[in-house]
């Protein structure tokens, strides 16, 4: 297998073009790859200057989720340090885990996030919905977000092996009009549901409010975490 690794977007192209196939951390496609052949090539955009990228609104997809730090909101970055064992966060990489993973465990923090990723096929990059990445698994570049004012992130115990544990991402947003909006994102046996209401200073509104989105339909331990998770990222908003 030929290892191809672009330092420009135009050979990020033509690696597309001639067939080469996303390899990420490798942590996801190895094993598949041991057990059902290797492609004749892969592609690596570790040393792609866009792909590596880590700051205050942009998180490139050839980032390691060691590298995921404090440059980024509080739900992203305690979700990637929540990921797999140490060894995985060395190698894994957040374009893998939301693009190639089926836990996913960064998508509720990007949805939280209002995040937009930038992808590329033959023709070049463009801006997709998060929704469009995850049904057709481009390769992606990068994902970038509005800044929130304030961010949480809850992910329940779990056992190497056994079904994907609940996750809980909220966020808090300013709007143009002066109002202030929650974004809530969670990650239920394996089905990823969100939910977005105004965040008005009634704490009991807005959980009321959520009850008529998609987290409506939780299961009852679940939706006990949400307004935890909710009425804490309320409280800090405030504060």
């Amino acid at each position: 297998m030929l290892l191809r690794l672009p330092t420009s977007l135009s050979e990020a192209r033509r690696c597309l073009a001639d067939g080469a196939v996303p390899v990420g951390g490798a942590t996801l496609v190895w094993a598949q790859w041991q057990r059902d052949g290797f492609p004749e090539q892969a592609v690596s955009l570790r040393r792609l200057p866009e792909a590596t990228v880590v700051d205050a609104q942009t998180l490139g997809a050839a980032v390691l989720l060691h590298q995921v730090d404090e440059r980024v909101p509080e739900v992203l970055r305690r979700a990637a340090a929540s990921i797999g064992t140490g060894a995985v966060r060395r190698t894994a990489t957040v374009g893998g885990n939301i693009v190639g993973s089926t836990l996913r465990c960064l998508l509720p923090p990007a949805l939280v996030l209002d995040a937009r990723a930038t992808v590329m096929d033959g023709d070049g990059p463009y801006e997709a919905e998060l929704a469009e990445v995850v049904a057709k698994r481009p390769l992606m570049l990068d994902i970038r977000w509005r800044s929130p004012l304030v961010s949480g992130y809850y992910k329940a115990p779990g056992e190497a092996g056994g079904p994907p544990p609940l996750v809980v991402a909220t966020a808090v947003h300013a709007e143009k009009d002066g109002g202030r909006r929650l974004l809530t994102a969670v990650r239920d046996s394996g089905e990823v549901l969100s939910g977005s209401v105004p965040a008005t200073a009634d704490a009991g509104r807005v959980l009321d409010a959520l009850e008529g989105t998609a987290l409506g339909g939780l299961p009852g331990e679940a939706r006990d975490v949400v307004r935890r998770e909710v009425a804490d990222v309320l409280g800090r908003a405030d504060a």
